[in-house]
């Protein structure tokens, strides 16, 4: 039977490793260098008794059914359509931003003024970016952008990523639209959905093949060699497939210089009290140092006393210290030239493989992120036959 390494238990590594032992009968070997299967989607009962996610939240959305009906195989699925908001001035507004940001921030008829601005320049389009309201011909449009751009874009943007927003790639702007309308959800893919038994028993159901095993504790660079281009697992020089979902910089032990990543730290609190705040996540863009607070128990909701939530610290990210995390690739132009040195070396070994968000060093959703593994493993590897099917 022919052997595959996946270095990373996050959603990437995992479906990579359900279609290599199931559709192309490998026996797979996954390693990951912390103490549970999931990386970032993974989540717990608190000792509150809440579901909470350890890195942060995430919803599953979007508009490919290939892609939900895949996540279906493995996870029963409750509807959710996530609703964020965003407090400037002490006021919550919906985000993404909408007609109801307008009538919240101005006097009823500069709100109506802004609104007839905008359906005459737009018509009948949903949204628009920050950037291409900025960057509109009509003054009253681009005055509105530029309160929003100098009230929680850059402000936010400048705490998450630690640098000036003028340096990020403009992507990052365009994430979180402004809607022509008063629909307040902040996704609109026709599938949003929460794992009924959470993302950790999602992802277990993935790994559950018995051709799988999975190694916790384990630093793939402590046993994990280059030499001459050839690697060696525990010292053997292997010819079999070795699939990387982690930092590149990190597998070459640094030698072009460190990739930039954003880190988080959470602070998590609890309070014997119904609600902490209106919505499940809020941006606080004029705030001290953190940058949102998502509150669990509305995550999905869950009928218990109290509520745990944690208060999010966007922090720099340092390779050399074992407790930190690469969450975000910092995109720069640096960075990505930095990035593609790093890829010219992985492409010198014949059996290395790159696919996953800090191995791609690009941002991926879940949907994405599936769509990326599925096709990498269609791309590398030869399905079974059907006779071996049989």
């Amino acid at each position: 039977m022919k052997k595959a390494l996946i270095i990373g238990c996050g959603l990437v590594g995992s479906v990579i490793a359900r279609y290599l032992a199931e559709e192309c009968n490998y026996r797979v070997s996954v390693w990951d260098r912390r103490n549970h299967i999931a990386g970032n989607l993974y989540d717990y009962i608190d000792e509150h008794g809440i579901l909470v996610q350890k890195y942060g939240p995430h919803i599953f959305h979007t508009y490919n059914e290939t892609i939900y009906d895949y996540v279906c195989r493995f996870a029963s699925w409750e509807p959710y359509n996530l609703v964020c908001g965003a407090v400037i001035d002490n006021i919550c507004t919906p985000t993404a931003f909408n007609f109801k940001s307008i009538d919240l921030f101005y006097p009823k008829e500069e709100a109506r003024e802004i609104k007839e601005h905008i359906k005459s320049m737009y018509g009948d389009r949903e949204f628009a970016t920050v950037i291409e309201l900025l960057e509109c011909s009509d003054p009253v449009i681009q005055k509105y952008a530029q309160f929003l751009y100098d009230k929680d874009y850059s402000l936010y943007t400048a705490k998450q990523w630690g640098i000036s927003p003028s340096e990020i790639d403009k992507s990052v702007l365009k994430r979180v639209p402004i809607r022509f309308s008063y629909d307040e959800a902040y996704f609109k893919d026709p599938f949003q959905a929460l794992p009924r038994e959470g993302y950790t028993a999602f992802v277990r159901n993935i790994l559950n093949h018995p051709q799988i095993s999975i190694e916790l504790d384990t630093e793939a660079t402590g046993r994990i060699s280059i030499i001459n281009n050839v690697l060696h697992v525990d010292g053997t020089a292997v010819d079999y497939p070795i699939i990387y979902t982690g930092p590149l910089d990190y597998f070459f032990s640094f030698t072009e210089g460190f990739l930039p990543y954003r880190s988080l730290r959470f602070e998590w609190k609890y309070d014997n009290l119904e609600s902490f705040q209106e919505l499940p996540v809020i941006a606080y863009p004029q705030a001290e140092g953190f940058t949102r607070i998502t509150e669990y128990k509305k995550l999905p909701v869950q009928h218990v006393a109290g509520t745990s939530y944690a208060v999010e610290y966007p922090i720099p990210y340092h390779a050399e210290c074992s407790d930190s995390e690469p969450y975000y690739p910092v995109l720069t132009d640096a960075s990505q030239i930095l990035y593609r040195q790093y890829y010219e070396k992985a492409s010198q070994i014949q059996n290395l493989y790159l696919c996953g968000r800090l191995a791609d060093y690009k941002y991926y959703d879940m949907d994405k992120a599936i769509e990326r593994a599925l096709a990498f493993c269609n791309e590398n590897f030869e399905r079974k036959s059907k006779e071996t099917n049989e």
